[in-house]
């Protein structure tokens, strides 16, 4: 099972922005442990600054991998672009967050992703990603 994990604009900073919100490890290290925690995974990774990047990824994987964990940061709370990329892909997308958005400024609330996404994770810092992947697992096996 090839699962993606794709991380937006200013996420490359995790481990050094904002710890208080966002934590101290980076999503690198990260990302070690969750190919040790899911070892019959293919789990690959990517991370860009830029909205055109992050839809082009989504159309290159979207018709064949079996999941997507996405974090687009403040796209979020802006791009229909991308809420378009993914209305126009096959692959389940799970929607994750590392805080929670709904204890923070009011523009986080609204996520344009949400409605096209299989479900969404908020607010269990990086565990968040954990529990994505997880749930990709379990929709496969429910079917």
């Amino acid at each position: 099972m090839k699962i993606i994990i794709i991380n937006g604009p200013n996420l490359n900073l995790l481990g050094k922005r904002e710890p208080g919100i966002y934590g101290r490890e980076s999503f690198e290290a990260h990302f070690a442990k969750l190919q040790e925690e899911f070892p019959h995974l293919t789990l690959h990774y990517f991370q860009s600054n830029h909205e055109g990047e992050l839809i082009d990824k989504l159309h290159e994987v979207g018709f064949s991998y079996e999941g997507i964990v996405i974090n687009a940061g403040a796209y979020t709370h802006t791009s229909i672009a991308i809420t378009d990329a993914i209305s126009s892909i096959r692959t389940p997308v799970v929607e994750v967050h590392i805080s929670n958005v709904y204890d923070r400024e009011a523009f986080r609330h609204h996520s344009y992703l949400s409605p096209v996404c299989k479900g969404v994770i908020v607010g269990f810092g990086l565990r968040g990603y954990d529990l994505a992947v997880q749930s990709l697992i379990w929709h496969y096996s429910d079917r």
